[in-house]
């Protein structure tokens, strides 16, 4: 599984969700700061903001569910995903380009920053 995954194969990924019963084996991290989730988010992501995540990934986080991390460009939630996979959550993934590049290609509703 690659580190990152493509806004494309995500929509695929989300779109799966809704009509399977795996949706309790898949986790949306969201791991800006509260504000910039005040701006614009996903529907049904979890907020762990990146610096609180060393303390609560063990605590919040199941290491067997396919986590995507998300964050403003990707930058963030490549390094997220990266030590994510050290710390044994071995489907952790990071969205390429972050919920900016989701609102530029495929929401353009979304609220940008």
């Amino acid at each position: 599984m690659d580190l990152e995954i493509s806004i494309q194969s995500f929509q695929e990924k989300l779109k799966d969700l809704l009509s399977s019963a795996d949706a309790d084996q898949f986790c949306l991290l969201d791991v800006r700061e509260s504000w910039e989730v005040g701006l614009c988010a996903f529907p049904g992501s979890r907020l762990i903001p990146m610096g609180d995540l060393p303390s609560r990934a063990h605590k919040e986080l199941d290491p067997d569910a396919h986590i995507v991390v998300v964050c403003h460009y990707g930058q963030r939630s490549l390094s997220v995903a990266a030590w994510l996979r050290e710390q044994g959550f071995e489907q952790a993934q990071s969205l390429a380009g972050g919920i900016d590049a989701w609102a530029r290609m495929m929401d353009p509703t979304m609220a940008r920053y």
